[in-house]
């Protein structure tokens, strides 16, 4: 027991006495739990919506989408279970505030299905003692800024207007989030959708399959493709809503894994070489504890439990906080506790075993009250002489000397300084990658600044107001259509623009564009999906009737998971593309899409639907913020190894500094030799670690957007300057922070004395 309450006294007066460095030790591993936290939470939510909601509303593995009540027995397929409708929908054009965006008016019965049942999360769901309300996708609600009780305005294909009143906002697991899944859905009741489209040419109808294997998809999918032969339009299966709702929170968690697991390995080289030089601290604290009578067990133990006690302490902070910040974006429920517990216990063994080893070999301190632990002597680093041979000053040449006088530590600080500046690189790289997306759309496809839809107006005098504004440098028309892939009974985007002969200026990284009818590129998704590489020939069929094109070359595709297909509006049927669904204005350069939009608004007199192309820049606008918040974890990283590192230097040199002193050295001159030698570590970390991260950034960023459907060539390195002004910073913070313990050495005014 005594023993006991000698060890604790012992701990609580060492940790008083280095405050700054047992907070900074806390706060470093609380950051990188917290980091991996968030990481396995978005990484797990890029799944976990639709999952969660898939299981709330006993969604359907298959939808299908077809002209006209399918009379097939789709009961009777081997493996469905439940089948969902079928349900008549009618497109029709919301009314907004001003904003006019495209919607599928969905029949439902005001008693919900036992399968694929929107999970109602405001509101009610439909009601007969209401037959103007409507329950609004809650994605699609957001978009339109709309809640309870909210007029729903909607226009239908015969231009005649409908008022409506939002009577509940519901999730849903059978499609992804709106405006990246278009269009957006709303749910009305059978007798209200019959007053609003009566004609039933203008409308599909959607059912849903149940499965009792999931992975039976694709066998269903082509069974049902046989069995509706030309009546199917398109299929979805559960595979490709899950794909639509992870993209955005993949690619932040994939990050935010990157840094995590980076950054844990960082943090345990900083423990590791923070318990390793108390320990050299301690040896004559720690061999007067064992004349006392500690055994080498109980000395490790204490030594495990003081230099532990902090890292767990810091596990804990991290799992709040990185539990707090994910609950409160996501929500409770999508916090998962296992990889929570996982993460915890996990990050807890790195700690444990990153102090285990310091605090073995510290139980090993011989019982000798006056052990003096000096520093290896009697050699010269090759730097040293080099600094010999070219006549540096005095001051600098034994900083020179000190950087390297115990080797293993000052390599693994050099190295626990590289890890987190190679982040920190691949991190900028990041952030370059965004700045090119929102500098230069047209190379992630976004051309065009505008799209326009004819609205009230016919498309050709849609296209003439277009092509008169002084802005305006190109009119392409365009149309969006679904098709039936070869082989996988799934519905893939066509999206046919411009013509063969003037193509719309898509950004081909592979192959080349394509010049004639039957020519078309793809994005990466789709080049995966189907099996085909850039010179195949692939049959869709759009609405029944063939596409065969020949794959020239490949895109950057950041919709859809890059699974898009593009042609020229010549290469469709007629009957798939006359009239034109819209027209992409590309604006000359320093043109405001604001003004124009305004101008074309005016000029129609309100009656054309003028929308901003949505930059993928925008989207991913929240990874710049956790960059930051990254980039400061992995300096409060850097920062305890340096601390470590100048603590042992002035720990090993304390009888040179009082020799140097006596010999004449200035205070000045003494700082400067502690500077440099901390300072040649940092230089030397520094530039390792943005040189690695420069090596491979791009690569991982490609790595990245090819796994991910987008496709490589999208990776940027951070500019020549970015990278020379962050490795500025690293080493001038890196050396005002040595600087501070340098300065009260060399100021001292008796002589320091080893322990």
């Amino acid at each position: 027991m005594s023993t006991a309450l000698a060890g604790s006294r012992w701990i609580k007066a060492d940790l008083r006495a280095r405050k700054g460095q047992a907070v900074l030790t806390v706060l470093t591993v609380a950051g990188i739990v917290a980091a991996l936290i968030t990481a396995a939470t978005l990484l797990e939510d890029g799944t976990n919506p639709w999952r969660s909601l898939f299981a709330q509303t006993d969604g359907a593995h298959v939808w299908l989408y077809t002209d006209d009540s399918p009379q097939a027995d789709l009961r009777g397929i081997d493996g469905v279970t439940q089948v969902a409708g079928p349900y008549r929908s009618a497109p029709v054009t919301v009314v907004q505030n001003g904003k006019k965006d495209p919607a599928a008016l969905r029949s439902m019965p005001a008693d919900q299905p036992e399968v694929a049942h929107p999970l109602v999360a405001e509101g009610r769901w439909l009601d007969a003692s209401q037959p103007d309300g409507v329950v609004v996708e809650r994605s699609f609600a957001t978009s339109l800024r709309i809640g309870l009780g909210a007029p729903f305005t909607v226009i239908a294909l015969s231009g005649e207007r409908h008022t409506l009143y939002v009577r509940g906002i519901a999730d849903s697991a059978e499609q992804g989030f709106y405006p990246q899944w278009t269009p957006g859905l709303a749910y009305v009741l059978p007798a209200m959708l019959d007053r609003i489209e009566p004609m039933l040419g203008r409308s599909e109808w959607v059912t849903g399959l149940r499965l009792a294997d999931p992975d039976a998809t694709q066998v269903v999918s082509q069974r049902v493709v046989v069995m509706l032969e030309d009546q199917l339009q398109r299929v979805y299966t559960w595979r490709e809503v899950r794909a639509a709702m992870e993209l955005d929170n993949r690619l932040l968690g994939t990050l935010l894994a990157l840094f995590g697991v980076v950054g844990l390995v960082a943090a345990a080289l900083a423990l590791a070489n923070a318990a390793g030089g108390r320990v050299l601290g301690q040896l004559r604290d720690l061999a007067t504890l064992k004349s006392l009578g500690f055994t080498r067990g109980q000395l490790a133990l204490l030594l495990l439990a003081e230099h532990g006690a902090l890292g767990l302490l810091g596990v804990a902070i991290g799992a709040l906080v990185g539990w707090g910040v994910t609950a409160a974006v996501l929500g409770t429920t999508s916090v998962a506790p296992i990889p929570v517990l996982a993460i915890v216990a996990g990050t807890a063994l790195v700690v444990l075993a990153a102090v285990g080893v310091p605090a073995w070999r510290g139980g090993r301190t011989p019982p000798i009250p006056d052990v003096p632990a000096l520093p290896p002597r009697g050699h010269l680093s090759r730097l040293a002489r080099l600094a010999l041979l070219v006549r540096l000053p005095p001051a600098l040449v034994l900083g020179t000397r000190d950087a390297f006088t115990r080797r293993v530590p000052a390599f693994l600080t050099a190295f626990g300084l590289a890890v987190p500046m190679m982040m920190i690189t691949i991190g900028l790289g990041v952030w370059a990658t965004l700045d090119n997306f929102a500098d230069h759309p047209e190379q992630v496809g976004q051309h065009a600044g505008l799209y326009v839809r004819p609205g009230k107006l016919e498309p050709a005098e849609a296209k003439v107001i277009a092509e008169r504004d002084r802005d305006v440098r190109a009119v392409y028309a365009g149309t969006d259509v679904n098709a039936l892939a070869p082989g996988e009974a799934r519905s893939v985007r066509v999206r046919a623009i411009g013509s063969s002969t003037d193509p719309y200026p898509f950004p081909v990284v592979e192959g080349r564009m394509y010049g004639r009818q039957g020519e078309a590129v793809a994005g990466q998704g789709l080049l995966d999906l189907l099996g085909i590489k850039i010179g195949d020939r692939v049959r869709l069929t759009v609405g029944g009737t063939p596409l065969i094109v020949r794959i020239v070359g490949r895109t950057v595709e950041p919709d859809l998971d890059g699974e898009v297909i593009s042609v020229g509006l010549d290469s469709l049927a007629a009957k798939d593309s006359v009239p034109p669904e819209y027209y992409a204005l590309a604006l000359r350069p320093g043109a405001d899409p604001a003004e124009v939009r305004g101008r074309l608004l005016a000029e129609s007199g309100e009656s054309l639907d003028v929308q901003a192309a949505v930059n993928p820049a925008d989207r991913l606008s929240v990874i710049r913020v956790v960059i930051v918040a990254l980039i400061a974890v992995l300096m409060l990283i850097g920062l305890a190894n340096l601390l470590t590192a100048s603590a042992l230097g002035l720990r090993d040199h304390a009888l040179d500094l009082a020799v140097l002193k006596a010999m004449g050295l200035t205070p000045r001159q003494v700082m400067a030799t502690l500077v440099t030698g901390t300072g040649l570590l940092v230089v030397l970390g520094v530039g390792a670690g943005a040189a690695a991260g420069m090596s491979v950034v791009t690569g991982l960023i490609d790595l990245q957007g090819h796994t991910s459907g987008v496709g490589a060539g999208i990776g940027r390195a951070p500019s020549a300057l970015t990278l020379a002004g962050a490795v500025a910073v690293a080493v001038g913070t890196a050396l005002a922070v040595a600087l501070i313990p340098a300065r009260r050495a060399a100021r001292a005014q008796v002589p320091v004395t080893s322990r």
